[in-house]
């Protein structure tokens, strides 16, 4: 480097040697190509968002890309029936609509409790041409909170398949779901359809026979009641495929892809990004009725040659235990939500598969996506950025000094709730805030980290403590095993934490070390570890209700030992 007079007196310039002055303005011009690019990615989406039509409903952004694809293309599969072409999904589903309609005429909302299979999709769209409300019954929630969902949603008649109960073991579930309401078995229905039904269905495959519009209900849906009472959380047609328009804005989606859908169709993104989008888009959809079959399922995804597949934190750790490298070589894309996904489990995904998880963030009631992170913007530890078309606020929780609570508005919020308390009377959002009742921060760059959920802070020697937090530790102590957290009353402190895991070695004094060697506070540290089986709603979430009755009942026979 050297310096020379400058045309202006007391003016030095300084020369850098050619290739210096070449990485330099490299470095210089890829953060300004970075910027910019980031500032195209973000135009561009919500681009893409806002030139999407969402004033229709469902079905009818399924015929049109039916009849823009070709009705011959393969639209659903599962191991049991096989593939179904576009035409003859829309076939069934008009044979069904006029069964419903002719079966249920004062009937306004009809129950589905189905699993992921063919088949549950022929009857969702059945029943939306019928111009029903499908009501998506989580068979896994028993039978108590089955009964409270029906009496939320003002349900009559449920839907079901007597070789589906059998095979899931839920007979006696149905028994005492019987009497609540009428169950009526597809199986039987199907037994009087004729030749002249499914000729009829062939003609009119194209055609609604009740017309719905886009701001109409198109399915209820019900939280998962990990924290109480599930209720009834309806959605739009508009909710739905402004969901299903702002994540395709972000990821791509083309042809040649498949979906591999393990999530059940009674789970908001089982349904929306599992079901939905892949159909209006062209994109063929593999389903599997269960995600606990950790042999099977990563067989059948190098078996359909899928591209994308869905799930959570549990269920990836369980299929990365058995699958064979080779079994996830055609994914392109691994997304993962409901909860937050351990930095073991992307190292694992990472080193044995070759994959990156992307993690995403939603809830029931934004129909469900919030979130997510993609490819060119990825962030691992957190949720991703906040989707196009929305817009977020953030309100101060006491005692929490970082970040605060989430509420969003956007297109695909809910219509409302519907309360067991009030049964079938929609309570719509009186500003169009949804309150998520999730703790976060958003960083610079827009990049959403959960912190936990408000009501899972304890409040200890006058901290707040997050429970979540306590669990993401345990995890990583124990990777691949389950763990949650229970806040206690304690007479000295106010509250105290017990964990309850299923790792068989674990011990306080392991995870006091382990704690203390990241700096965490000992106010952090269980006051308890129990070991026990952790329970797990059928969504993959760690079932909270049932976990901290577990844990005070154990609790209470070891304190009385």
């Amino acid at each position: 480097m050297h310096t020379r007079r400058s045309l202006f007196p007391k003016v030095k310039v300084t020369i850098l040697p050619p290739r210096r002055l070449a990485i330099a303005d490299g470095l210089v011009g890829r953060k300004r190509r970075m910027a910019a690019g980031a500032a195209l990615y973000q135009t561009m989406s919500e681009l893409v968002f806002n030139t999407t039509s969402t004033d229709r409903t469902v079905l009818e952004a399924v015929m049109t890309t039916a009849k823009a694809r070709g009705m011959g293309k393969l639209a659903v599969e599962d191991p049991i029936t096989g593939g179904l072409s576009y035409g003859k999904m829309l076939t069934g589903a008009a044979v069904l609509s006029r069964k419903f309609e002719t079966m249920y005429p004062s009937e306004t909302t009809i129950g589905v409790l189905l699993p992921n299979a063919n088949g549950a999709v022929v009857t969702l769209l059945g029943l939306m041409s019928a111009g029903k409300v499908p009501a998506m019954i989580n068979f896994t929630a028993g039978p108590a909170n089955i009964r409270s969902a029906c009496t939320a949603a003002g349900v009559k008649t449920v839907l079901t398949s007597r070789a589906f109960l059998k095979q899931a073991k839920l007979e006696s579930v149905i028994e005492q779901v019987a009497g609540h309401v009428s169950i009526v078995y597809l199986d039987d229905l199907r037994q009087t359809i004729g030749v002249a039904d499914k000729l009829r269905g062939l003609v009119f495959r194209s055609k609604i026979r009740v017309a719905r519009k886009a701001d109409d209900p198109a399915v209820v849906l019900f939280t998962s009641g990990s924290e109480g009472t599930p209720k009834g959380v309806v959605l739009t047609h508009r909710n739905i495929l402004s969901n299903a328009a702002q994540a395709a804005a972000r990821i791509d989606f083309h042809s040649g892809d498949k979906v591999f859908n393990i999530l059940p169709v009674f789970h908001s993104f089982g349904l929306t990004a599992g079901t939905v989008l892949p159909l209006i888009s062209g994109v063929p959809v593999y389903f599997y009725p269960s995600p606990l079959h950790y042999r099977i399922v990563p067989e059948l995804i190098y078996a359909s040659n899928a591209t994308i597949i869905f799930g959570t934190d549990t269920f990836l750790n369980g299929y990365a235990r058995t699958a064979h490298p080779y079994d996830f070589r055609s994914i392109r894309y691994c997304f993962a939500g409901a909860e937050p996904v351990k930095a073991s489990t992307r190292e694992t995904y990472m080193n044995k598969f070759g994959l990156r998880i992307l993690e995403g963030y939603g809830v029931t009631e934004t129909a469900p996506v919030i979130s997510i992170n993609t490819p060119m913007f990825n962030m691992p530890g957190t949720v991703g950025k906040i989707l196009p078309g929305m817009e977020s606020r953030l309100e101060p929780v006491p005692g929490v000094e970082e970040g605060g609570r989430l509420f969003v508005k956007g297109p695909n919020v809910m219509a409302g709730y519907l309360r067991v308390e009030n049964p079938g009377v929609l309570e719509p959002l009186a500003d169009g805030w949804h309150d998520t009742g999730d703790i976060v921060t958003i960083d610079a760059e827009g990049f959403v980290r959960i912190k936990g959920r408000a009501k899972r802070f304890a409040k200890i020697g006058g901290e707040m403590i997050s429970l979540a937090a306590v669990e993401a530790l345990a995890g990583d102590l124990w990777p691949g095993r389950l763990s949650v957290v229970a806040n206690l009353p304690d007479p000295r402190k106010g509250e105290r934490l017990v964990l309850l895991t299923d790792e068989p070695t674990a011990t306080r004094s392991d995870f006091m070390a382990y704690a203390k060697s990241k700096g965490v506070s000992d106010l952090a540290i269980p006051a308890e570890i129990i070991i026990g089986q952790v329970p797990v709603l059928g969504s993959g979430k760690v079932d909270f209700v049932t976990a901290a009755r577990q844990v005070q009942t154990l609790a209470e026979t070891q304190a009385a030992a």
